[in-house]
């Protein structure tokens, strides 16, 4: 079934009109009279609707049901990556955002090469989020994860250490694995911390136990930077039922 975005605030009332890329995208799809649609508000919130008027190119849908998103993991997952080269973050976004990631974080570290600057984060932004919404889309998702850029590694502990379950992935770990941080406990909310090509520091790792989260292996193997966040991202999903 296809399905639309727009902002929350046009997710009310009994008929709803598709317009902008939306009432394009309808188009091209030949959407007609009778068929049914899902237009979602991008939180977890959708309306299962059913086309009642395509007259002068305009679409206008009904709601049948309001409900909360059935695509949505149980467990949210916050994936914080260090900025990597070119365009690996985008490989990432759009990835994770289709495994069922809750938000997909960026920060910079010590051995990151690329640190994009003020002037061209925005554009960059910008360009994430619509990856991540095009991959909601694409993957039946009724929530399209935010995508967030924190100032330091610093701001990067704070903020993932909040969640139930915070892991740190480190190359140079041998004694605990991805499967025994997740064996015998239960949680909601799992923060996944990665570092850029050239890994992380010693004393980064030393911060990240202070902080309070728990330094993994992910195997014997070194990983890519945008490998690892994905394996990680996906494990956690198998444990929680989600495959």
């Amino acid at each position: 079934m296809v399905r639309f975005f727009v902002p929350p605030e046009e997710l009310t009332g009994e008929v709803l009109m598709l317009t902008g890329e939306n009432a394009q995208h309808a188009k091209v799809l030949r959407l007609k009279t009778g068929e049914e649609a899902l237009v979602c508000d991008g939180e977890g919130r959708e309306c299962l609707c059913v086309v009642t008027d395509t007259a002068g190119g305009q679409f206008s849908l009904t709601v049948r049901q309001r409900r909360e998103s059935e695509t949505e993991a149980a467990v949210q997952v916050s994936v914080y990556m260090a900025f990597p080269k070119a365009d690996k973050l985008e490989h990432v976004i759009q990835k994770a955002t289709e495994l069922g990631a809750y938000e997909i974080v960026a920060f910079p570290s010590a051995r990151c090469v690329s640190k994009p600057d003020e002037k061209s984060l925005k554009k960059k932004l910008e360009r994430w989020q619509k990856i991540a919404a095009s991959a909601a889309e694409q993957s039946g998702r009724g929530r399209i994860p935010q995508v967030r850029v924190l100032p330091s590694f610093k701001a990067a502990l704070e903020e993932a250490a909040k969640a139930d379950k915070r892991l740190m992935f480190y190359e140079n770990e041998q004694a605990v694995t991805l499967k025994m941080a997740l064996t015998g406990s239960t949680y909601r909310t799992v923060s996944l911390l990665t570092g850029p090509e050239g890994g992380l520091e010693e004393k980064e790792v030393a911060q990240a136990r202070e902080a309070g989260l728990q330094v993994c292996t992910l195997g014997k193997r070194i990983l890519r930077c945008e490998t690892a966040p994905l394996c990680a991202l996906s494990a956690v999903m198998y444990d929680a039922g989600e495959f």
